[in-house]
């Protein structure tokens, strides 16, 4: 019998790692779902790696539109010589260059820039804008079996989750804010040995 296939998207939903993901390059981030198409597979961000490396080193054009701290933030482990970067608009119009991740109507608000475009087109129109190098992916079903077995958390996320001025406190935030026991997640040691 054929497993029936997932209809709804998970885009501009957030994936927290529990302690159960032994991948250290996941270790308690936040995954901002950028894309998901349940016959091809989900691509998302990781919003809580900034690097030292300053945008202006390598894509000095944006740089007087990122948001702070104005550093390249590491994506995902999947092509780390690409980038990407997500945009809040100012008001309510669609800047040229930019797509709405549009599965959260909260987060329809959030969306990709195309970095191939004039920085000008859009500097008008961007009240934040976040540079990543790489990003995550999962083919179609290694998502929702990585969930199954609590690698992931699926929570709601915010506009304002891709833009943490502290992105190193996003990850304690984020569970916080789902109270319960979740928020006791967010005190999980990193060696749990020492719990």
């Amino acid at each position: 019998m054929q497993e029936e296939s997932r209809e709804v998207t998970r885009t501009g939903q957030l994936l927290a790692a529990t302690p159960m993901l032994g991948d250290v390059n996941f270790r308690r981030t936040i995954v901002l779902i950028v894309e998901d198409d349940p016959d091809e597979g989900t691509l998302g961000v990781v919003l809580n790696r900034p690097s030292q490396i300053p945008v202006h080193q390598v894509l000095e054009q944006w740089t007087s539109l990122v948001t702070g701290p104005s550093v390249l933030f590491h994506g995902g482990p999947v092509s780390p010589d690409s980038a990407l970067a997500l945009a809040l608009p100012r008001g309510d119009d669609e800047p040229i260059g930019w797509r709405s991740l549009s599965g959260s109507k909260l987060m329809s608000k959030v969306g990709l820039v195309d970095l191939g475009a004039p920085p000008e087109l859009l500097a008008d129109g961007i009240a934040s804008l976040r540079v990543f190098a790489g990003y995550a992916g999962w083919g179609a079903g290694q998502l929702e079996a990585e969930i199954e077995v609590g690698a992931w958390l699926v929570l709601d996320a915010v506009p304002e989750d891709a833009f943490a001025a502290e992105p190193d406190r996003l990850y304690p935030s984020v569970l916080r804010r789902q109270g319960g026991e979740m928020a006791l997640l967010s005190t999980y040691p990193d060696d749990p040995v020492l719990n």
